[in-house]
């Protein structure tokens, strides 16, 4: 199973407590569907699940969703999608091999309701018609229940706004500039952080961030939220891609990082060493920043676009890379 063919919607569901310092393993305190064998995900999961200083942080400073990202062996991409509840104390986490952010954090807000109503037969009911559900395609309506439906994202189309929630947050929270600079230093292929305090900006921005590389994507270590077991990822020698809650950023920073590009998105700040944007053509650059400036961008496709066009001209003759239109079948 994987991305481009998953066999399910999901793979499985966890709620987990979350530990009271860092030494101890966060419990799994339910898991649907209850017989999930792979050992290997049950253990894994928790980890991820409270990325966070957890002897630090309260949920007012948190946010409540977010996504992490597990890369297995073919280097497909597995999706974590989470809702912490109760003051940061407890996480449900859903798994899955489908990008579908909106649905899924819409689909965590239900169950987090019908956990706190005790509405256990709703909860299963809902989980039971979805994990039975063959995977839909494209812009099929989908029927859970009373509550539930939805219609099937295209996972391979432009990401607009504001229907993407991460390309929103992205823009909303950095400035165009910082943007180049950024979209430059993953063309340069360097190791980069971006920081934030609310778990759910930050993983936004990370995947925010990486799809404007479309349609190329980042072939390095990729870790949209960086749970503290994994810090010294940091120092790891190759290009890197990671997300970093601020509560950890100083444990981070005590290491000894080199030529690291540190974006913090709270302040809108960026460190780095390097000007990667200087070796990018000026006229790609200019013609890219015009367009994001303009106040049409800002809803639509027209930024993902934006970053399309202007790979076109860094990548390839425009006439090859611009056959972005749909095919039209002629119906007789």
């Amino acid at each position: 199973a994987d991305r481009e063919n998953p066999e399910r919607t999901f793979d499985v569901v966890l709620q987990v407590a979350c530990p009271t310092s860092e030494n101890e393993d966060p419990t799994v305190l339910w898991s649907f569907p209850q017989d999930h064998t792979d050992q290997e995900v049950l253990q894994t999961i928790p980890k991820f699940c409270f990325p966070f200083d957890v002897e630090r942080v309260s949920q007012s400073q948190v946010g409540q969703n977010f996504t992490f990202v597990l890369t297995d062996i073919d280097s497909k991409q597995r999706f974590g999608f989470c809702r912490l509840t109760q003051g940061c104390r407890v996480c449900i986490c859903l798994l899955s091999y489908l990008p579908w952010f909106e649905i899924y954090y819409k689909l965590l807000n239900t169950l987090a309701d019908y956990l706190m109503k005790h509405q256990e037969n709703d909860l299963n009911d809902m989980l039971n018609s979805l994990y039975d559900l063959p995977v839909p395609k494209p812009f099929t309506p989908v029927n859970l229940s009373v509550h539930s439906y939805f219609i099937a994202p295209d996972i391979n189309g432009l990401p607009t706004i504001p229907e993407s929630r991460n390309l929103t947050e992205y823009f909303v929270a950095v400035d165009v500039n910082n943007m180049l600079q950024l979209y430059a230093s993953m063309l340069h292929e360097r190791r980069i952080i971006i920081t934030s305090s609310k778990l759910s900006t930050l993983t936004a921005c990370v995947h925010g961030a990486a799809a404007m590389l479309f349609p190329m994507y980042w072939q390095h270590i990729f870790i949209p939220v960086l749970p503290p077991h994994l810090l010294d990822y940091c120092c790891a020698p190759m290009p890197y891609f990671v997300g970093v809650h601020l509560s950890l950023l100083e444990r981070v920073r005590s290491r000894s990082l080199e030529d690291v590009i540190i974006l913090n998105v709270d302040t809108n700040t960026l460190e780095s060493p390097f000007d990667d944007l200087h070796n990018l053509p000026s006229d790609v650059v200019s013609s890219l920043k015009s367009k994001l400036k303009k106040q049409s961008t800002a809803t639509g496709s027209g930024v993902a676009r934006a970053f399309l066009r202007a790979q076109a001209a860094l990548f390839g003759s425009y006439r090859d890379a611009l056959r972005y239109r749909p095919v039209r079948i002629q119906c007789h």
